[in-house]
């Protein structure tokens, strides 16, 4: 159930930062932010479902969350929309591990689809999407 609470508290972390990536980046990418805002909303909901369903209570969204860095201009957002894509799949690489069955098969589709938006974000890749310690030791060659 910590799991998928930690999900669902991602997603509102999402949502949130969502709405300031789409007031801040350039129009020919609008759309792209528009799309990932929705695709978070349905997961969010999809999350606080299935904590309901296993009998929790779904963590409530803050009124406000802290940025990891200022947000003044459209390349500022853009790079906190990979940076939101990364911190999700991290969360949903814990799921993944933690769950089973049609759970888990919902986890790692939400991991894979936030690694390619981080991806499109980004305009790279990393080599274990939503493993930070693993990303981070291998471009630091550890």
């Amino acid at each position: 159930m910590e799991t998928v609470q930690a999900a669902l508290a991602a997603e509102h972390a999402a949502v949130y930062g969502y709405g300031v990536v789409g007031g801040r980046v350039a129009e020919p990418r609008r759309t792209e932010a528009r799309e990932a805002y929705a695709a978070h909303r349905e997961r969010r909901d999809t999350l606080a479902r299935t904590v309901r369903e296993l009998g929790g209570k779904p963590v409530a969204a803050e009124a406000a969350y802290a940025l990891p860095f200022p947000v003044p201009d459209a390349a500022a957002a853009v790079r906190l929309a990979a940076v939101l894509e990364d911190r999700v799949a991290g969360v949903y690489s814990d799921l993944v591990r933690a769950a089973d069955g049609p759970l888990r098969r919902q986890a790692a589709v939400a991991l894979r689809e936030a690694a390619v938006r981080a991806v499109r974000w980004r305009g790279s890749s990393v080599a274990f999407p939503g493993l930070a310690e693993l990303t981070t030791s291998v471009r630091e060659g550890v």
